[in-house]
């Protein structure tokens, strides 16, 4: 499969560093950052157009909606009906759906196709790709997708893909909140930040972080006999001991924490546990 790699950043060049070869095309405002998959083999293409008139698969990892929108626009009247276009930007849903619409009368597929995994990963050909689209083109980029990923998931239909990654994201980002939380807490307790965050990355690397407790395929009230109730039932006892403790000791060093009371009352309806629970 011929390649295209439109949007060569932090993101964009280590990803087409691994499809680099004479099947890869490539654009990027900046000459010099084409300069280094050249030497590997690679084309430089003079504009978008030109890698959409050599490529079956061309990816986009530009900046935003707009970037997006005006990068496509240059692509679809130069792309060979059966070329899949693949978004690898964080973008609003509507917009990969929108574009999927533009892109048809083209004979074009888009599929959504965020990343995860930070800017360091890339390098590493680790990421993990959320795809959004039809089955038929989810199966063609699997492959060249391959080449940078190691994790790669169809997550529905177009739009499906930057919606899995939204709310990747907002664990994310959440998650980097309730850590600065933490912190204070730490801090004002005489806890050593630099070790606190160690032993946060060593345990994390062992349980999975978040990701350890996300086991069910619903987030509707827990059947009682479902095998997973006791052990979440004793993730719960857990937790709200150790929150609650959390809490006490904030109260004592007069820090704020929000994010813990929030996440005591609702502790036990996120594992789908019931408020009360009527076995103590």
């Amino acid at each position: 499969m011929d390649v295209g790699f439109v949007g060569l950043g932090q993101m964009g060049a280590p990803m087409a560093t691994h499809l680099a070869g004479p099947s890869l095309t490539v654009y990027d405002t900046r000459p010099e950052a084409m300069e280094p998959l050249v030497a590997r083999g690679a084309r430089a293409a003079r504009d978008p157009a030109e890698v959409a008139a050599r490529a079956d698969l061309v990816s986009l990892m530009v900046r935003d909606d707009d970037q997006v929108n005006e990068v496509a626009a240059a692509l679809l009247p130069a792309a060979r009906p059966g070329t899949v276009l693949a978004v690898h930007s964080t973008i609003r849903a509507a917009t990969a759906e929108r574009l999927a619409e533009r892109a048809r009368p083209h004979g074009v597929e888009v599929v959504d196709a965020p990343v995860s995994g930070g800017f360091m990963v890339p390098a590493a050909g680790t990421l993990a790709v959320m795809v959004g689209g039809s089955p038929e083109a989810f199966d063609r980029c699997r492959e060249p997708f391959g080449a940078w990923a190691g994790l790669i998931l169809r997550m529905g239909p177009v739009g499906a893909g930057t919606r899995a990654k939204l709310a990747r994201n907002l664990l994310h980002f959440v998650a980097f909140t309730a850590a600065a939380e933490a912190q204070r807490l730490a801090e004002a307790s005489g806890v050593p930040l630099r070790d606190l965050a160690r032993v946060v990355r060593h345990t994390d690397a062992i349980t999975g972080g978040p990701g350890s407790i996300m086991l069910r395929d619903t987030t509707a009230p827990l059947d009682p006999a479902d095998g997973l109730h006791d052990i979440l039932r004793h993730v719960r006892a857990l937790g709200e001991k150790d929150l609650a403790f959390a809490l006490e000791l904030a109260d004592e060093l007069d820090v704020d924490t929000p994010l813990a009371r929030l996440a005591l009352r609702r502790f036990a309806a996120g594992l789908g546990l019931p408020e009360e629970d009527p076995r103590g």
